[in-house]
This record gives structure tokens, C-alpha cells and sequence, in this order.
């Protein structure tokens, strides 16, 4: 893989990271090693991050508290969410917009805090995410709101979740149904998209070639720095790993930039960026 090579100069130092979560920086609620001595040196070098998820079930506040449980320093500001790209991006195509949202309270709260009015009756848009107490009513509501000329809008395509008992189903295997049924293809928010990331990217207030995406998924992480023009650097803490990678390699169609085995290495790489 292509690395920053000495000969490069300042101008081609990333100015803003941003950071998958799970698989990249714990594993459910085990912080994966060296996970704090990596958040502690971006604050030491001042090297503005966002932790970018695709979660639309957690509030920033609810996603630092877990982080900080498992001593990763966090703080809900450092993050971005599906609930909020998806948020944002109706906000911008539509400011005040009525949304009618299948979702959990993380979702619910990032539309009302971007000044979206959520309303089940003709509504402009039809918002949806993870939804553990989904209900067949729940889906028939959406596909009547949508093919009456609501937009689709679905947070991110994740087709499994993990959680204690193995792998659920996501949000992109719920939308996956309401797409069948609608016959309408959503606006994806979530990575691969480059939609998430161009919010974070307007965040942190840089251009897509001055960020650097951190992660463990080809198909995801990877892919959607690919998409939205950023470098990117994956980590075999996760998903990918050396006897999976090509495989995944042609199955998401992207390749990163750099490839660290660890978060050690990952944090050598940043210090003899930056330190020279």
C-alpha cells in the first residue's frame, strides 16, 4: 500500500481524522489496545478528529459515556452519527422539513436538534433507521407515506448488527423491505456513502483531500473515503485481516491508502508523520 513517504511536505499532512468506532476502536464495550494512547496523542499533536458511526440508535452523549467506560477519552462533540448526517443533509435539502422517522431516540433527537418537525400526516420526508421495536404496522405506514410521494431516506445500510447473542438485523435490512415494498430506492445516508462524511468533513471544516478516514471495513470505512475523495488508512483490528483482505478487497471495490496491523503501529505511523 501507498504510504506518506519522507519527501512529502507539510502541505500533505492530513489536518483532520476522522475514526470508525466499533472494530477500529473497541470491540462492543473492550476497548481494542492502545485505543487511548491514540485519542491522548491527536489531542497532544492538536490534530482535530471526529469519530464517525454509522449508528443511528445512540446519542453523541450516549456513545461518549460508553467510550469513556472503557477509557477511551471521548466527549460528545468528537461525535457524528447516521442520525445526524441524516438530520443534516434533510435539514439542508429542506430546512423545517416534517419527517415521519422509523427509529430509536438517537435518531428522533438529532432530527429535532437540526429543526425538523417530526409528524406521522404528509409528511415531506420519511426518515428511517434501526428500529428494535419495529412493527409490521410501522413498515406498512412508511410504504403508504413513501409511494404517496414522501422522500426515503434510510441512515445507513448495514444489513447485521452485532450484539451479545451473535448478529441482528440492521437498518439495511429493514430498509431493504421498505425499498421492496415502496419501489423506491432510499438516499443513503451512512458510510459507504459520502454523505456522512462530507458532514463530518464541514464539521471539522476541511476539504476532502486534507482528511485521513481511520478504519477496520473495506466495504464501509474504506469505501466511503474512497467516495467522498478522502485518503484513508485501515486497521486490522476488525472486520479485515491479512488472510481476508483481498478477498474483501475486490468484493467492496476500495483499497486504502495505507494499512496499519494495530492501533501500536497506527500510532507509531502518526508520530513520525507529524514529529519529524
Amino acid at each position: 500500500m501507498a504510504a506518506y513517504s519522507s519527501e512529502q511536505t507539510q502541505t500533505a499532512l492530513p489536518q483532520g481524522l476522522l475514526i470508525d468506532l466499533d472494530g477500529t476502536l473497541f470491540h462492543g464495550s473492550v476497548m481494542i489496545d492502545g485505543a487511548d494512547r491514540l485519542i491522548r496523542l491527536l489531542k497532544e499533536l492538536e490534530l482535530p478528529y471526529l469519530f464517525v458511526t454509522n449508528n443511528s440508535s445512540a446519542s453523541p452523549e450516549t456513545v461518549a459515556e460508553r467510550m469513556q467506560a472503557m477509557g477511551i477519552p471521548a466527549e460528545p462533540e468528537d461525535v457524528c452519527t447516521s442520525a445526524q448526517g441524516a438530520a443534516a443533509y434533510i435539514a439542508g435539502e429542506k430546512p423545517g422539513a416534517k419527517v415521519a422517522v422509523i427509529g430509536e431516540e438517537g435518531l428522533l433527537e438529532a432530527v429535532r436538534g437540526a429543526g425538523l418537525n417530526v409528524v406521522y400526516q404528509n409528511p415531506d420526508y420519511v426518515l428511517q433507521g434501526i428500529d428494535r421495536g419495529l412493527t409490521y404496522d410501522k413498515v406498512a405506514e412508511a410504504v403508504r407515506l413513501i409511494r404517496g410521494g414522501a422522500g426515503s431516506i434510510m441512515t445507513n445500510p448495514d444489513l447485521l448488527l452485532p450484539s451479545e447473542g451473535g448478529v441482528i438485523p440492521g437498518a439495511g435490512s429493514i430498509g431493504a423491505m421498505i425499498q421492496a415494498a415502496s419501489g423506491v430506492q432510499p438516499v443513503v445516508i451512512g458510510k459507504p456513502s459520502p454523505i456522512l462524511m462530507n458532514v463530518a468533513l464541514e464539521r471539522l471544516g476541511i476539504g476532502a483531500e486534507r482528511a485521513l478516514v481511520i478504519g477496520d471495513n473495506l466495504a464501509t470505512d474504506i469505501a466511503a473515503g474512497n467516495n467522498a475523495g478522502c485518503r484513508s488508512l485501515l486497521v486490522m483490528t476488525g472486520i479485515t485481516n491479512k488472510d481476508n483482505y483481498e478477498a474483501l478487497r475486490l468484493q467492496a471495490g476500495a483499497e486504502p491508502d495505507q494499512i496499519c496491523e494495530d492501533l501500536n503501529e497506527l500510532i507509531s505511523y502518526i508520530s513520525a508523520m507529524f514529529r519529524k
